[in-house]
């Protein structure tokens, strides 16, 4: 019987960023499914009172430079945006809200964001850049910006939030397998472990 992954994920995380440009590869042969999950990380952090790595001087240089190293190992751009670490409020309103409304858009959307953010380094504060890079992907910028504003999805995403609380999540990426929890693109060799055991 095939297992299922929960990949919990933030469009402002980089690290989050290398795990979804590597995921089909640690998915590969093992039959597992995926449920993808929308969390603001900037709640997790501040319901647990912490703040980002990357604030932190000596341990954001570090990291920086380790997440380069995962970017050449596996062939993914990394870049940094403007104002790093960012704001994601209404880009995961805008992940959560297609998951629930048009989930087969859910997969490309992700995509065009992180290569806009950390592929390519835009300005995604920017609304111009944002409808710019929306618009780039297929997407309609005016109906991702009414998603964001939609009161369901706003709790939807509140609700998501506290739910990666409860569970022990501290960052993102974080994996479950069944009980089991990852956390870090640099986990991911246990992660395709435990989906084949």
């Amino acid at each position: 019987m095939s297992k299922l992954m929960e990949f919990w994920f933030d469009l402002g995380s980089p690290a989050a960023y290398l795990a979804w440009k590597r995921l089909p590869k640690v998915l590969a042969g093992t039959g597992a499914s995926v449920a993808y999950k929308s969390m603001l990380l900037g709640g997790v952090f501040k319901a647990q009172g912490h703040a980002s790595p990357v604030t932190i001087p000596a341990k954001g240089r570090w990291l920086l430079g380790d997440l380069a190293r995962y970017a050449r190992r596996d062939d993914v751009p990394l870049a940094f945006p403007p104002g790093f670490p960012v704001n994601t409020l209404a880009l995961m309103r805008g992940a959560i809200g297609l998951q629930m409304r048009n989930p087969v858009r859910f997969v490309p959307y992700v995509d065009a964001m992180y290569d806009a953010l950390f592929g390519q380094a835009n300005d995604l504060r920017d609304e111009k850049v944002l409808a710019a890079a929306l618009s780039a992907a297929g997407f309609d910028p005016a109906e991702m910006f009414a998603l964001a504003s939609d009161a369901e999805i706003k709790q939807a995403l509140i609700r998501n939030t506290e739910e990666a609380v409860s569970r022990g999540v501290f960052g993102a990426p974080t994996f479950f397998v069944g009980d089991e929890m990852f956390w870090g693109q640099d986990r991911m060799d246990f992660v395709a472990e435990a989906l084949t055991a």
